[in-house]
């Protein structure tokens, strides 16, 4: 997908405030600072649309980004929150299970995981919890440029076994740095939500040989 156009457009507390252009929704999960922003800015080839934070779970909002017209990215609070209150927790909890499995729009969770690290507790309650529910789920690991290439399959082994997920489940290596699996992804998100290049459609179209178009008789 060639983005043109990258906004952030609301940081929703609540069903009330979700945007009701009916587009859809690619939903980022993961630990506090493990890159989400980063990601998005990213694959949106900008760089400080989506911005990061200091202090781990300060965000408790859903942050949209409408990307051209043709999806949102949502940037879910990062969970394993230290500095907040046990209720607090529960509280954003019951907010963002009520967004995962009740949005219509939603077509994928992208689950980002550090790739230097065996994903903790945290990351397997929330990958166990996704499967068990039936949301759309891709693991994303980010850092893969700061691991020599030789060790990423090792490090791989650990997140699929951590999860345990069959060699057949994806997981893109991704990094923000250097670019590494953005077109990967995108082919991934295009494929969930449907998308179809218009434009390059109808170049298609225009390119054709005059007998291979159909014209529909009045």
């Amino acid at each position: 997908m060639k983005v043109n156009q990258a906004e952030f457009i609301i940081s929703a507390v609540g069903p009330a405030q979700y945007p009701t252009d009916a587009l859809p929704e690619i939903a980022l999960a993961g630990r506090s600072n493990v890159g989400k922003s980063s990601l998005i800015n990213r694959m949106i080839s900008r760089r400080n649309l989506a911005r990061t934070s200091s202090k781990p779970g300060k965000t408790q909002q859903l942050n949209y980004y409408k990307i051209n017209s043709d999806l949102f990215f949502v940037d879910l609070p990062g969970y394993g929150y230290a500095q907040v209150s046990k209720s607090e927790r529960e509280k954003w909890g019951k907010f963002i299970e009520q967004y995962l499995l009740k949005r219509e729009y939603l077509k994928l969770v992208i689950h980002i995981i550090d790739l230097r690290h065996p994903p903790s507790k945290d990351d397997q309650s929330m990958h166990e919890w996704l499967k068990h529910n039936n949301v759309p789920v891709c693991v994303v690991t980010t850092k893969a440029d700061k691991i020599s290439r030789g060790q990423w399959q090792k490090h791989m082994k650990i997140i699929r076994e951590a999860f345990g997920m069959s060699k057949d489940e994806k997981i893109i290596l991704f990094s923000s740095e250097t670019g590494q699996g953005k077109d990967e992804l995108w082919s991934l998100i295009e494929q969930q939500i449907g998308y179809t290049d218009l434009g390059a459609a109808a170049t298609a179209a225009d390119d054709a040989p005059v007998d291979s178009v159909k014209v529909s008789e009045p």
